[in-house]
C-alpha cells in the first residue's frame, strides 16, 4: 500500500467531543446545551459521549475548563512576546475587554465565564475549578506586576503585587459584565479607558500610550 493511501491517525476522540461541547454552549447557552447537540456536533453518537464522560455534568466542566484554558495559554503567549512591562499591561487590558478587539472571540470567552459562575454556584465540583481559574487569572495579573518591578519600570514601593492583582482582577469581572449585558453607558471603549486609568494609578506606570 503507498504511504497516500495510508489514512490519518484519527484525533482524540475525547478531546475532540471536548472541542464540541465548548463550541455549542457558547453557541446556546450552558441552560440550552443537550447531549444530542454535542453528538450532532462532532459526529457521533450520544452513547460514546456518556461512555467517555459518564454524564453531562462531567463533560461541561470539562469543557468549561478546557474553553478557558485554551483562552489562558494565548493570552500568555501574546504578553510573553512583549518586552516592556507596560506594553504587556495594557495588552492584558485589551485582552479582558469583551467586544474591543475584533479579530478575537472575546464575548464568546466572557459568555463562557459566565456560565461558569452561574454554574459554580450549585455544582460543587465546578465551584472547585471555578476558584482555580480565578487564581490563575489573578496570578496572570500579579507575574506582570511582578515583571514591571524585576525591570525597574514599576515602582516597587507600591501595594503587595496579589492584592493589587485582586482588586484589579474583580473590577475587571465586574465591569466586564456590564459589558456584556449590553450596559448603555459602560461600552468596550469606556471599559479598557477605566482599566488603564485605574492599572496605571493602583500600579504606579504611565503606559505605553
Amino acid at each position: 500500500m503507498s504511504t497516500r493511501a495510508r489514512t490519518k491517525p484519527q484525533r482524540d476522540r475525547h478531546q475532540e467531543i471536548v472541542e464540541a461541547a465548548a463550541q455549542v454552549i457558547t453557541d446556546r447557552g450552558l441552560a440550552e446545551t443537550r447531549i444530542q447537540d454535542i453528538a450532532d456536533r462532532c459526529g457521533v453518537s450520544p452513547g460514546l459521549i456518556l461512555y467517555y464522560f459518564g454524564s453531562k455534568d462531567r463533560l461541561l466542566v470539562e469543557a468549561l475548563t478546557y474553553a478557558n484554558d485554551q483562552s489562558y495559554l494565548r493570552t500568555s503567549r501574546e504578553l510573553r512576546k512583549l518586552p516592556a512591562a507596560s506594553q504587556r499591561m495594557d495588552r492584558l487590558i485589551e485582552l479582558s475587554v469583551p467586544g474591543l478587539l475584533p479579530e478575537y472571540s472575546l464575548l464568546d470567552e466572557w459568555a463562557l465565564w459566565l456560565e461558569i459562575w452561574v454554574r459554580a454556584l450549585r455544582d460543587p465540583e465546578m465551584a472547585k475549578e471555578r476558584e482555580n481559574l480565578d487564581r490563575r487569572w489573578v496570578q496572570s495579573i500579579s507575574e506582570v506586576i511582578r515583571y514591571g518591578r524585576q525591570t525597574g519600570e514599576f515602582p516597587s514601593d507600591a501595594a503587595d503585587a496579589d492584592d493589587i492583582a485582586m482588586e484589579f482582577g474583580a473590577m475587571v469581572d465586574g465591569l466586564a459584565i456590564q459589558v456584556l449585558l449590553n450596559d448603555t453607558v459602560m461600552t468596550p471603549s469606556r471599559m479598557h479607558d477605566i482599566c488603564l486609568d485605574v492599572a496605571r494609578r493602583l500600579i504606579g506606570y504611565d503606559g505605553t500610550r
